[in-house]
């Protein structure tokens, strides 16, 4: 079950990934016309419907991305049979169809039913339900006559007759689960401030697992009526409350891991302090700039768990005082400089230049509670011991050294060197089951776990090592994961 969970959470990036799109074209949009909304000017209402195309689809895009994201071999049909799944329950259950079964006017249907076809969580639904028929029947072998339609053109004539029966359930239970969601989400919002600074705490301490994609879902889409990502670009909602469930992030990934950074830096042994130096300052600038924090946060979640709860903490407390004020930012990706910018020009932000004074409060913050926690407790973080820093801190090794690999031949890339040895860290192609990744991880399924060595993984300069569940590993490489990646299932 974790497992399903955690490969439902790594295809939630898939239809994620458009949403910077949607925040560039809506920020170049705003900053035209940032009175009119689009209205004033064509050319900016051009940019603004075309980032809308994206939100006001987001729930057919989450559909399509999961079913493919779910599938054993993520081929094309898989996705088709996602779009084919949602059509067909949102178009038999939308308000219409609905009224038309109940003979009542649109006007009267529940309200479930006017919300559906833009709802994430049907999405969702129907792209897991199309991932796992796909899974299933991919490899159906019909009769002769009928072989055109075997494999995997069967699935999405399968699906259509499941999801009659999909919906038929959702007929009954849709309005029910509506209801329930509806007041969940009146309930998280009537905590205000608190409310997001719990979802800030726990947002952070669910990343070693990976399941923070599933608790973000609940915040940012359509899945509960918060909607937050959604609202925000959409300059919708009310200003000082949409975007409460992202500003406080802006601190933290800008300004206060940076300010970490410093702080495992100045107390890194003299000897080392410059490998450490590097280390630190590639980590620390992917986070202010694009929000990318994993790379830095696993430089000392294992090495230092105490740090990591205290990091946790502190984001929590970030989320709370932007909330408190009601001082409010987004973003499309995640909560670096290149989004900040571009939602200064969302009109709904508000006062979003408190959120640069409120980061360099947590810079100090970071900086001192850090350096101190680390001398108090002499922790092993990068820089102050040479095996820690071997295996936190280690570069793949150059282009022109072309190392051989474990098979005797010769690689003249990186990402073949760096997967190669994860390959070897892994107990060989022999051991590995599947190979994906998410935004920063490798996500891999091995047949025995206790062929893993975890040293000579690091050696390859991954930032750290998970074990979620048995013969379940992730490898943190960073940013350029998706090389990494492709060059072991090329080498598979």
């Amino acid at each position: 079950m974790l497992r399903y969970v955690q490969n439902m959470g790594r295809s939630f990036m898939l239809p994620v990934s458009v949403l910077p799109a949607a925040a560039l074209l809506l920020g170049i949009g705003y900053a035209i016309d940032p009175t009119g909304w689009g209205g004033e000017s064509v050319i900016a209402g051009f940019f603004i419907n075309a980032g809308g195309s994206i939100l006001d689809h987001l729930a057919i895009i989450f559909s399509v991305g999961l079913a493919f994201g779910m599938s054993k071999d993520k081929n094309g049909a898989a996705a088709i049979t996602g779009l084919v799944s949602f059509l067909v329950v949102t178009n038999l259950l939308n308000a219409e169809s609905v009224a038309l079964l109940q003979g009542v006017p649109p006007e009267e249907v529940g309200e479930a039913f006017g919300v559906i076809e833009n709802n994430v969580l049907i999405g969702i639904v129907t792209g897991l339900i199309s991932a796992a028929l796909y899974n299933r029947f991919s490899e159906t072998k019909l009769p002769p006559y009928l072989a055109f339609f075997s494999g995997r053109r069967a699935v999405p004539i399968i699906a259509v007759f499941v999801m009659l029966a999909v919906t038929g359930i959702l007929y009954v239970a849709w309005p029910l689960l509506y209801n329930l969601l509806f007041n969940f989400g009146e309930w998280i919002s009537g905590l205000g401030a608190v409310g997001a600074g719990i979802y800030g705490f726990f947002n952070r301490l669910l990343i070693p697992t990976g399941l923070h994609h599933a608790l973000n879902s609940v915040f940012w889409f359509d899945t509960v009526g918060i909607n937050d990502i959604g609202n925000f670009w959409a300059s919708e909602g009310e200003q000082g409350i949409t975007g409460r469930y992202q500003a406080g992030f802006f601190p933290i990934m800008m300004f206060g891991l940076p300010g970490a950074a410093l702080a495992m830096y100045h107390t890194a042994k003299t000897k080392y302090k410059k490998a450490a130096g590097s280390v630190l300052l590639a980590t620390a600038l992917t986070a202010f700039l694009t929000g990318v924090t994993e790379p830095m946060e696993f430089s000392f979640m294992f090495l230092a768990p105490l740090l990591y709860v205290v990091h946790a903490f502190l984001t929590g407390l970030s989320m709370f005082v932007a909330a408190l004020f009601e001082w409010t930012a987004g973003f499309g990706f995640s909560a670096g400089l290149i989004d900040f910018v571009l939602s200064t020009q969302v009109p709904i932000a508000n006062q979003p230049y408190m959120l640069i004074v409120q980061g360099l409060v947590f810079f100090v913050l970071y900086y001192v509670i850090f350096r101190a926690i680390i001398t108090m407790l002499d922790l092993k973080t990068p820089g102050r011991d040479a095996s820690v820093l071997a295996e936190d801190g280690a570069s793949t090794v150059s282009d022109d050294s072309a190392p051989e690999s474990s098979s005797g031949g010769k690689f003249d890339d990186k990402y073949s060197q760096q997967a190669d040895k994860i390959l070897i860290g892994l107990g060989g192609k022999e051991n590995i089951d599947t190979v994906d990744y998410c935004t920063t991880r490798l996500r891999i399924n091995v047949h025995d776990d206790s062929k893993i060595d975890e040293g000579q993984i690091k050696t390859s300069g991954a930032h750290g090592v998970v074990k979620p569940g048995k013969n379940n590993v992730q490898v943190v490489v960073g940013t350029e994961v998706e090389h990494v990646a492709e060059e072991m299932k090329r080498m598979l």
